[in-house]
């Protein structure tokens, strides 16, 4: 029996390939937005502890302490505004690397149908085919044993 070939196997193996790749940049993705929520909680931890820290001191040093933290504070709120931003950046493209990998993944899915009814339709002719065959030989060989025996009785 010969070896079934389909047609459309190396836009297949493109699909399988882009998907591994899609995942491949999705992992990338999903690490650089969890350092940056990290970074992000870090950054609000500390503001959080040295405000707390000032709250709990004496109220005569506290004020310019308190002062001087929420001076300072503008700078760390900047960068953890920043950092909010860089993280909806990256959920953003997180969510469209998910839909173009669900994309590829949809036509991969409908290749592989398209292959596994191909070669159904296959295996279904070449069994036709092999009946034929031994439809024929057999045919053939009833012929023959007929010719022999009418050839014997003459």
């Amino acid at each position: 029996m010969r070896r079934f070939v389909w047609r459309l196997q190396r836009v297949l193996d493109i699909k399988v390939k882009q998907e591994s790749l899609k995942r491949a940049e999705l992992l990338g993705i999903t690490e650089r937005l969890l350092m940056t929520r990290n970074e992000l909680l870090n950054q609000e931890r500390i503001l959080a502890q040295l405000l707390a820290e000032i709250a709990g001191r004496d109220p005569k040093s506290r004020i310019r302490e308190q002062e001087f933290v929420l001076k300072c504070s503008a700078t760390n709120n900047e960068l953890i505004e920043k950092l909010k931003k860089r993280v909806r950046e990256l959920e953003l493209e997180q969510r469209k690397k998910i839909e173009e990998i669900l994309e590829i993944r949809r036509a991969k899915e409908v290749l592989e149908k398209l292959r596994a009814k191909a070669e159904q339709e296959y295996k279904k002719e070449q069994e036709r085919l092999e009946q034929k065959e031994i439809d024929e030989s057999a045919t053939i060989s009833f012929v023959r044993r007929m010719t022999d025996k009418e050839t014997v009785e003459v």
